[in-house]
């Protein structure tokens, strides 16, 4: 008799002992306590790097150190990548996204680690990007790896990626319920009393965790100096479709400068021209180094003139004037570039802080120059914490996330119904042009996004290899009529694939245009298959998605559609097939 191993002897006892609710819930506590590890090794790591980079011993040198260590933070993380991981570990939430819609939630085993490795470097010498990105990706994938050694279907796996995602967004902000409402918004999970319970014990596990190691203290401390005005809510409206317009902005230049950089082939040069450029635009505008949280925090704290620390403009911009807002708006418009350039080039960090430091700085330039055009006194401090969550609302297409974010990693809940109009107004704003957020642009492009319906959601689990039919009988185009009615006469299909001898398909012959002549012996030897031989409307790849398919079978009408491989036949799909296929994943999918 064969000898179990210890995972096998593993899963037999605990299919005696512990049911499959308690199960799940165990793994959650695991999940979430790993995801607040990684959490904290990201964090204390890009500090404490990032702190040395900018106190060095000796430093005499001024912001020529900001333009040099961007591109070493880069260039040691395309080594690593290229050398080590060997595989594209950018866009840490789209992957998540991606692994969902077409990997049936499998992600890799180095996806747990490498994501942090990369971003410690990144963030660590100051490109200009958060750690949100690639903490959720790191989370993410505990839950994934967790679910594939737990011998879990795709639904307990994606219920076991979301709750790594969002135990790691609890982590590194301690916002449970931010975490919670990323899962449901972002990732788009199903939340039933069966999934909710899971992610509650995952987010709240990660941020206690998180709290233990890195202390109790909030991210950006606040507090409300200036009480909520309902008279200035008019102002608040605008501000969400400021915000609204800075993240379409955002999302657009982000699109524009990856795509144009990374026409650059030769990795290693595309690190000198894209680093080199990030460089100089930090040497000239020094609240671009990093993550940016040391701008949100001097903004939030009433002290804006530490944003001219370091910067070649500290003695000719006054920190009252008019020269001072015209300094953060290139500061916010070259912010954006900052942050692409750094991922572009082959950095890896999200867009999380970039979001909230953009909002943030938004929020402030709308308030300072409504004070400075008008009679109204607006709350700076207010605006800038509500800008915070209108960027994050447009940009990646989260309203709630941001409303409960923002709350929880400020302490400012007393500004709720600000950071509810905001939020709301910049969403709306941003879908009337931007249907896809910075997620889930590119996946959709390639219809590769997951759909957000249940029942379309199990379309996507399928493919053309789940549902290709290989019982048809092939023929030849030379054959004879009465070779073909042989092979008619042994077929239940009323359909027959003609190729070439060497597979390549030519057309397809239909019984129903052979059945006058087929009985007409005289015929037998005079008719060849070519002569019955019909072109179909359009073919199917096998590397076609099962949206692409759909859509072939609506366009044409047809029930049976011909399957190719480089041209060479593979099978066909039926219509009816695919829908008894269908039904029972559905049904699968749908079970509690």
């Amino acid at each position: 008799m064969e000898k179990q191993s210890g995972i096998e002897r593993f899963m037999i006892w605990r299919l005696k002992h512990i049911n499959d609710r308690h199960y799940i819930l165990i793994l959650c506590v695991i999940i979430g306590i790993l995801a607040a590890i990684a959490a904290v090794v990201l964090k204390t790591s890009v500090h404490y790097l990032e702190q040395w980079v900018r106190n060095i011993p000796g430093q005499r040198m001024g912001n020529l150190f900001l333009f040099v260590f961007p591109i070493i933070g880069i260039l040691i993380t395309v080594f690593y990548v290229r050398k080590f991981v060997k595989d594209d570990i950018s866009h840490g939430v789209s992957k998540i996204l991606y692994a969902i819609s077409r990997n049936k939630g499998v992600m890799k085993l180095h996806n747990t680690y490498s994501s942090i490795v990369a971003c410690i470097f990144t963030g660590g010498f100051g490109g200009s990007v958060g750690m949100e990105a690639p903490i959720v990706s790191t989370g993410a994938a505990i839950g994934s790896n967790v679910a594939q050694a737990a011998r879990f279907g795709f639904k307990r796996t994606n219920l076991l990626i979301g709750c790594g995602a969002a135990a790691a967004i609890a982590a590194i902000f301690k916002a449970p319920i931010a975490g919670l409402i990323f899962a449901m918004e972002v990732l788009k999970l199903d939340l039933t009393m069966t999934s909710i319970i899971p992610l509650l014990i995952a987010t709240v596990v990660g941020a206690i965790f998180s709290t233990i190691f890195l202390g109790e203290q909030i991210e950006f401390y606040f507090a409300l100096k200036d009480p909520l005005t309902y008279g200035h809510i008019p102002f608040y409206i605008l501000l969400g479709v400021v915000t609204g317009m800075v993240s379409i902005y955002f999302t657009w230049m982000n699109s524009r400068v990856e795509s144009r950089i990374k026409k650059v082939k030769d990795p290693y040069k595309r690190v000198l021209i894209g680093g080199s450029v990030l460089g100089l635009l930090i040497f000239l505008f020094p609240p671009l180094f990093g993550e940016g949280y040391f701008t949100m925090r001097s903004l939030l704290s009433g002290y804006p003139e530490e944003l001219l620390h370091g910067s070649l403009f500290f003695r000719v911009v006054d920190e009252t004037g008019l020269l001072f807002i015209g300094f953060l708006l290139l500061v916010l418009f070259f912010k954006a570039i900052a942050t692409s350039l750094t991922t572009g080039a082959g950095g890896i960090g999200g867009v999380f802080a970039p979001s909230l430091f953009m909002g943030g700085i938004t929020g402030f330039i709308s308030s300072r120059m409504v004070n400075f055009f008008t009679q109204v006194k607006l709350s700076e401090y207010n605006f800038t914490l509500v800008g915070m969550a209108g960027l994050i609302a447009g940009v990646i297409h989260a309203p709630l996330t941001a409303i409960f974010l923002i709350a929880e990693i400020t302490g400012g809940y007393e500004l709720f119904i600000p950071l509810i109009l905001v939020s709301s107004i910049s969403y709306l704003t941003v879908i009337y042009f931007q249907p896809h957020s910075l997620y889930t642009r590119k996946l959709a492009q390639k219809g590769q996004l997951i759909t957000h319906h249940k029942d379309k959601a199990v379309l996507t689990l399928l493919n053309v290899e789940n549902v290709l039919e290989t019982n048809f009988k092939k023929v030849y185009p030379n054959q004879t009529l009465g070779e073909l009615v042989k092979v008619i006469a042994k077929s239940n299909r009323n359909i027959f694939p003609v190729t070439n001898r060497h597979g390549e398909f030519l057309g397809l012959v239909a019984l129903d245009d052979v059945r006058e002549v087929m009985f007409d012996r005289s015929k037998y030897d005079s008719l060849k298959v070519r002569n019955f031989m019909i072109q179909p409307k359009v073919v199917v790849q096998m590397g076609d998605s099962m949206d692409q398919v759909m859509k072939k079978f609506k366009d044409t009408g047809l029930w049976n559609l011909p399957v190719v491989k480089e041209g060479k036949y593979q099978g066909f799909i039926s219509r009816s097939n695919v829908f008894n296929i269908y039904r029972k994943m559905l049904i699968e999918f749908s079970e509690e």
